[in-house]
């Protein structure tokens, strides 16, 4: 019995180093975002600058804060056989949780999933407990509020309104300030960031850059003595009651001092803002570490003290040997938190998962248009309409010469970012102090701020402030921050739910379900970390569109858009083909889950083809206007027939699913041996698009098959109406015949535009 609990006490500490993998590609993007989204160096130098922070925030970090051995549960009522069920189904729903979040890109909260997955665990505990009117050692029968501490539970969900939406206006009115002093176009680094090449006077941008970054780096340095340091064994007592007597007095005299050697360093040609990203990037990863490695390790580590106690003073008996050590403070061993540091810090340098999330919170923050990753909502085209219309009315109050200054201020025409930044210096800045300050107030306030909230709103606070939400992709990105904030509210609901039911499997289960339970986590861990490469045809459209963008030379701009259009186009021909043999064939051999799934992927396909439409638009803009003009009309004839092809697959689709869902009579076997010769011929013409030797040789055997289809319908009509065949089956056919003559029309039109467009 003690060995099968070691070894489930052991698999919670290998789950710990997989929860400190994934919960660092999580959360990377609390830090990273802003210099990466900035361009302030190299990615390699923004990460080990980040990695040196995270590893000092974990050794110096007490690595164990009490929610996870008396924050939610009170562990005096709960056996050491409850605790152990709890803390395995905290990890199992845990990596599974953020391990699908980071895997489709989604910033989420560490801290609300063990809170969470900790309540629910409890909570089932404590229903089996109050349901068998267990008593306390005075007879007195346990409460709800015996067993458990909600008030922890009610705090996060407070701190998650109140972060998001702090954060958000926080950001957007900072920011807006921001661009009011600098505007777009400034002396930086000795340079300027206006295409022009006009500077301001160098004392006067000097003095603005010292001045601001006199408050960004006082803010960051208090930002690190008051929370990344505070759980750290140098943070003494004496030592926190001191900064906090003399919080004034210290942030006057930093703000002093450092606004002096900040305007003398700008004087100098030395790049200020960089140093102040690069340091705000250090302060956050360090605070990071040091506040949330115990969402990672805090349960196992507390597990194996559970353990400990138990086979000292247990007695062989789990089921009646109570918690109560776990009421006592924990204090972990340095070295497990170095080693937690040393893993969290490889996690961070090698994960893609981290790269996937970072670029989520870069795209939606970014100031130029580009791919936008999230389609539009109804409740994100109900915020921008009634956003325009308060927009509107406030516009109407402000005087026209104050509008027009103010408007001045934000026109961002005239500056150039670095080669593939998507945002400035400036901003990226007032991410990162604002984000400290933020969290540091609400540390001061006990109110539990989560770093991902927080981040992730004031950039989006920010980059609202900036006008890079314009009328054509408000509505992407505000349904991109939606999904993203409704992920953290599923975060929350779904974590207590599957910890509950888990909690109840094991604890009725006993051993049987633990151990299904590891079995299952490991099955599904495997299957999720299996490498999900691109393909190589996407990461090439990816990286064309990025060249495209970020050039500023006409003729390469032409070329690369050339081959844009060749690639998305060819293979786009290529999932029709696909899709209309799987729709055909699974209706003629009444497949239903073939014929679903491939109606299902029409729709993602669809989607797709009006994304790639309108990232290509915007590539277009980048070449010379003439060329422009001439080559658009034949862009807007390919892109329609691509489109219309995906239609009439839609038409042929539905009907077919409802008629075989419906379980109808298939067609006679006469009909579709037939029709199959015309297809398979169809299907030959579509793979040799591009193999074949002339584009006119497409069109004419196109027509050629078009005229012997339309034959073959006037027959089919014919014998609808003499025969007495089977109006159901027979209507369905004829629709099938009918979208595959249009299917040829438009792969003409496809062919037609595409060599006049290459031309």
């Amino acid at each position: 019995m003690n060995t099968l609990f070691l070894g489930i006490v052991v698999f919670l500490i290998v789950l710990a180093i997989f929860d400190l993998v994934v919960g660092v590609s999580n959360d990377a993007v609390n830090f990273l975002n802003s210099a990466i989204g900035a361009k302030v160096a190299k990615y390699k130098t923004i990460v080990l600058i980040a990695s040196i922070g995270v590893f000092a925030g974990a050794a110096m970090s007490n690595g164990m804060m009490d929610v996870a051995r008396h924050g939610i549960m009170t562990p005096t009522y709960f056996s050491f056989y409850d605790v152990i069920c709890v803390f395995l189904a905290v990890m199992v729903t845990d990596v599974i949780l953020l391990d699908i979040y980071n895997t489709i890109g989604m910033p989420t909260s560490t801290t609300v999933s063990m809170v969470f997955e900790l309540l629910g665990g409890a909570f089932a505990i404590a229903l089996i407990k109050i349901a068998n009117e267990v008593t306390d050692i005075n007879g007195v029968t346990l409460s709800l509020g015996d067993l458990l501490n909600t008030e922890k539970a009610f705090s996060v969900i407070l701190g998650i309104f109140l972060s998001v939406a702090i954060a958000f206006v926080f950001g957007t009115i900072v920011q807006w300030i921001a661009r009011m002093v600098f505007t777009f176009t400034y002396r930086v680094n000795g340079t300027t960031t206006d295409a022009n090449g006009e500077m301001d006077g160098l004392t006067s941008s000097s003095i603005k850059i010292g001045v601001f970054g006199g408050i960004a780096v006082t803010s960051i340095i208090w930002f690190l003595l008051l929370n990344g340091l505070k759980s750290s064994s140098i943070m003494t007592p004496e030592l926190k009651a001191a900064l906090n007597e003399n919080a004034v007095l210290i942030l006057g005299a930093g703000f002093a001092l450092f606004s002096v050697v900040m305007t003398i360093l700008s004087a100098l040609k030395l790049p200020v803002l960089k140093v102040i990203v690069l340091l705000g990037t250090f302060a956050l990863a360090m605070a990071f570490a040091g506040n949330d490695l115990v969402n990672f390790v805090g349960v196992p580590l507390t597990g194996l003290d559970a353990y400990t106690d138990y086979i000292t003073n247990g007695k062989g008996d789990a089921s009646t040997y109570m918690m109560t050590s776990l009421m006592e403070t924990a204090h972990t061993p340095t070295v497990f938190l170095m080693m937690a540091g040393v893993i969290m810090v490889l996690s961070l340098v090698f994960s893609k998962k981290a790269q996937n999330v970072v670029k989520t919170s870069v795209d939606l923050s970014r100031q130029d248009e580009g791919d936008e990753m999230f389609g539009s909502s109804k409740a994100a085209r109900l915020l921008v309409r009634n956003a325009q219309r308060v927009a509107v009315t406030v516009d109407s109050l402000i005087p026209t010469s104050a509008k027009k200054w103010i408007d001045s201020r934000f026109n961002s025409d005239g500056a150039v970012l670095p080669n593939g930044a998507a945002f400035d210096q400036i901003r990226a800045a007032v991410n990162l102090v604002l984000a400290g300050l933020l969290v540091a107030f609400g540390t001061s306030m006990k109110l539990p701020l989560s770093t991902t909230y927080v981040t992730f709103m004031v950039a989006m606070g920010t980059s609202l402030a900036d006008r890079a939400w314009s009328r054509e992709s408000a509505v992407f990105r505000i349904t991109g921050v939606l999904s993203v904030i409704g992920g953290w509210f599923i975060t929350a609901g779904a974590a207590f739910t599957v910890c509950f039911l888990i909690t109840n499997l094991m604890h009725f289960g006993s051993f049987i379900a633990m151990v299904s339970a590891i079995v299952l986590s490991i099955i599904i861990l495997i299957r999720n970390n299996k490498e999900k490469k691109e393909n190589e045809e996407n990461s090439k459209v990816n990286e064309l569109f990025k060249q495209i963008i970020h050039s500023y030379d006409n003729e390469k701009c032409w070329s690369l858009i050339r081959e844009h259009v060749s690639v998305t186009t060819e293979n786009y021909l290529k999932e029709v083909t696909k899709l209309y043999e799987q729709l055909t064939s699974s209706f003629f051999n009444e497949e239903y889950r073939i014929l679903k799934r491939a109606t299902i992927q029409l729709d993602d396909l669809r989607k797709d083809v009006k994304r790639q439409r309108r990232k290509q638009i915007i590539a277009l803009r980048r070449i010379d206007p003439l060329l422009r003009v001439e080559k658009g009309t034949w862009y807007f004839l390919i892109n329609s027939s691509l489109s219309e092809m995906i239609y009439s697959l839609k038409r042929m689709g539905e009907p077919c699913r409802e008629h075989i869902g419906n379980n109808f009579r298939p067609v006679p076997i006469e009909y579709v041996t037939e029709f199959l010769t015309y297809r398979n011929e169809i299907i030959r013409i579509l793979d040799n698009f591009y193999a074949a030797d002339t584009r006119s040789q497409i069109r004419d055997e196109a027509a050629k098959l078009q005229f012997i289809l339309s034959r073959y319908r006037t027959k089919i009509i014919n014998d609808i109406q003499t025969k007495h065949c089977n109006i159901e089956s027979m209507t369905i056919f004829l629709n099938i015949v009918q979208e595959s003559q249009q299917l040829l029309s438009a792969l003409r039109h496809t062919t037609r535009g595409k060599s006049k467009f290459e031309e």
